[in-house]
């Protein structure tokens, strides 16, 4: 089993090195206000922030990023660590749908699995940040046209540093790591229709330095000294550099096959150029006649809202699913593949997280049940907020079309996913159960 990656990027050109590179990592985008971060870094140095030089930027904004991510999957950790109540088990195809076959303590199956809760390694964090100096001015991204226009036109014909920070974590152990690494960028001469025409297909907008080497404006660099792969935004020499310091040997991260590096995201070819392949993708033929989506299962989480003075269910939090998704246009609680190296109740909890901000951190698991087919399982993890909080639910992807809470009366009403509707009837009956046997103290 290789060891986990998590890009704290959704940066595209970053992905696809690594995914050229063997390496599927998971996405998880840091959303770190990068000039906070770089503000408060400055008061402490007693400093404006301007007056920072590149590679400290860099090496600022690339631990904040891997720093969130890292924390967010500590968060995960935690709560499945503190989950409570039964894990149910049924085996539909031998005992039929809705028999209870299994019951076992939810802390024994979360154990059962090497996963974030056991794991004495991984998984690890990459974050990254990039800028551009040239004459003395460190560059981001510029934003707006004008700030392209200008800064293209102080480029040409000269040649300016790329500045890349790193920042690994190892999230079992907590071990963080930094570096930075940086390349001489030489630009050819090129006119102000060139610009203009570069400017028009967006590229230059949110880039650092208001270019790209493997994109329409590589053909206007002339010359790299250093690391290519450090002016695309993260140095392969310098993360593997990295990754062995840990005592990791870089290939315990590859987790492709020469094969599996065709495409972007073979398993579901309507899915927008955003959604790409990640490590648990894929779909399952199976024996019930239908194709499941998991390589190594699913799991949701179907998140309850309780009356804080009598304990009874209010509503529950449903994901309406974007129209390319399977079922598209119906409801259902967020969630989705079960990634290499976690549990299915951690991939649940990340999941509902990534489509649907419902933080760890406010909800407590009091149990689940297991759809067991054999060779794929759906895992429903059943929770309620914890008392002084609540879930402010966000559609955070391109999975959802909206994420709303639901009255717990009207759920049977809505358009549900197939496997959601043939189970609400016992999902409710246990929820309502659930809530019985867990009152609010006074």
């Amino acid at each position: 089993m290789s060891i986990p990656l998590i890009l704290a990027s959704k940066s595209r050109p970053r992905r696809d090195l690594l995914y050229g590179a063997g390496i599927c990592p998971t996405i998880r985008e840091s959303h770190v206000d990068e000039e906070a971060a770089l503000a408060s870094t400055a008061k402490e140095r007693g400093i404006d922030a301007q007056m920072m030089p590149a590679e400290e930027r860099v090496a600022t904004l690339a631990r904040e990023k891997a720093l969130a991510v890292a924390q967010s999957f500590g968060a995960v950790a935690r709560t499945a660590s503190e989950a409570q109540g039964d894990l149910q088990i049924s085996y539909p195809l031998k005992d039929g749908y809705g028999s209870i076959s299994k019951v076992t303590p939810i802390q024994d199956a979360i154990n059962a699995h090497n996963g974030l809760t056991s794991a004495s390694v991984g998984p690890l964090v990459i974050g990254c940040d990039s800028m551009f100096s040239l004459d003395g001015v460190v560059y981001g991204k510029p934003h707006s046209e004008e700030n392209a226009r200008e800064r293209l036109r102080q480029m040409r014909g000269k040649t300016g540093t790329l500045w890349t920070g790193h920042c690994l974590i190892d999230v079992a152990s907590g071990r963080e790591l930094h570096a930075v690494s940086h390349s001489q960028v030489s630009f050819g001469d090129f006119t102000d229709q060139d610009i203009e025409d570069y400017i028009a297909t967006k590229e230059p907008l949110e880039v650092a330095g208001s270019f790209t080497l493997e994109g329409f404006g590589s053909a206007f660099i002339s010359g790299i000294q250093g690391d290519p792969s450090g002016v695309i935004g993260l140095s392969l020499p310098t993360l593997r550099t990295l990754v062995e310091s840990l005592g990791i040997r870089w290939t315990q991260l590859w987790n492709l096959s020469r094969e599996q590096k065709q495409g972007t995201n073979p398993d579901n070819p309507d899915a927008p150029s955003s959604n790409v392949h990640q490590p648990g993708d894929g779909w399952i033929d199976c024996a019930c006649g239908h194709r499941h989506w998991g390589l190594n299962g699913a799991s949701g989480v179907l998140l309850a809202r309780r009356d804080q003075e009598s304990g009874r269910i209010t509503d529950v939090l449903l994901q309406h699913r974007a129209l390319w998704s399977a079922e598209g246009g119906t409801w259902g609680a967020p969630g989705g593949a079960t990634a290499d190296g976690e549990s299915p109740l951690e991939g649940a909890l990340r999941e509902s997280f990534e489509e649907a901000n419902i933080q760890p951190e406010d909800i407590r698991v009091v149990g689940s049940y297991r759809e067991d087919h054999g060779p794929w399982g759906y895992a429903t993890v059943f929770a309620f907020e914890k008392p002084g909080h609540q879930v402010q639910p966000q559609a955070n992807d391109d999975e959802s079309m909206s994420v709303e809470w639901v009255p717990f009366d009207k759920v049977a009403q809505y358009k549900l996913i197939s496997p959601l509707q043939r189970d609400w009837p016992e999902f409710e009956e246990r929820l309502k159960s659930l809530a019985a046997q867990d009152r609010p103290q006074r």
